[in-house]
């Protein structure tokens, strides 16, 4: 469990919750990104939240590990789906469970128990386009951000991402785990006894000083007839340098 204020500091790595169906594509990434992105999403913005588990997403220690306090996941409730049928069902149920005033929804490996077998696969394509159906009414009634994980690109993961209002990328980094999403810059990663931060963290803290040369870099040919320095001096006349 770690402080709030680690938490605060973990999120300017992170984009921020959108009402709408967000996909999260994992591949390559960390088992981590989607515990690390929905508690952060979650603590922002506390209250009732509902989790459909496929896979084994729904880890607690590392959900309990990536939330600030334990506060942050007391009101998240998880089912757990082990075929395409019990997936199916778990969604389709959603509305009953989910009211208003709801934060969030999070449906973890969702593409893959479409892809396991169990169902033969018209019936599975069937399964998840009318899973989809219910995702993408339910984000647009709630108001509130529906997170959805996928693996790979596959049918059905592909099916799920062209459905979303918003596809996050992510992938693991010698930093930790770097998020892509429209219009999110990241500005930091953690590190083994603090930060690794990039150029917009410091421009969004500091700004950019207009009358700083570096806010506004001359053109190529014009640094090229720049006023000769204390090193142009020492050159002989032929241009070779002093003899």
């Amino acid at each position: 469990m770690r402080s709030a204020t680690a938490a605060r500091d973990d999120a300017v790595d992170r984009p921020a919750p959108e009402p709408g169906l967000t996909v999260l594509r994992t591949a390559g990434a960390t088992p981590d990104a989607l515990a690390a992105l929905a508690t952060d999403w979650l603590a922002r913005d506390p209250g009732p939240a509902y989790w459909v588990d496929a896979g084994g997403g729904a880890d607690a220690r590392r959900l309990y590990d990536a939330a600030p306090t334990r506060r942050t996941l007391a009101g998240l409730r998880v089912a757990r789906a082990f075929t395409a049928y019990q997936h199916a069902e778990l969604v389709r149920r959603l509305p009953e469970r989910a009211r208003p005033g709801t934060r969030l929804v999070v449906l973890a490996n969702a593409a893959l128990p479409y892809r396991e077998g169990d169902a033969p696969a018209d019936e599975a394509r069937r399964l998840r386009r009318a899973g989809t159906t219910v995702l993408t009414e339910l984000a647009a009634a709630l108001g509130c951000p529906v997170l959805v994980s996928v693996a790979g690109d596959g049918d059905h993961a592909g099916a799920l991402a062209d459905a979303a209002d918003r596809v996050v990328d992510c992938e693991a980094t010698p930093f930790g785990t770097r998020f892509d999403a429209p219009g999110h810059v990241p500005r930091g990663y953690r590190v083994a006894g603090g930060w690794q931060t990039t150029v917009p963290y410091w421009v969004d803290l500091f700004g950019v000083d207009p009358a700083d040369p570096l806010a506004d870099p001359a053109p190529a040919d014009a640094a090229a007839a720049s006023v000769p320095g204390p090193l142009d001096a020492t050159a002989g006349g032929d241009g070779t340098g002093g003899g």
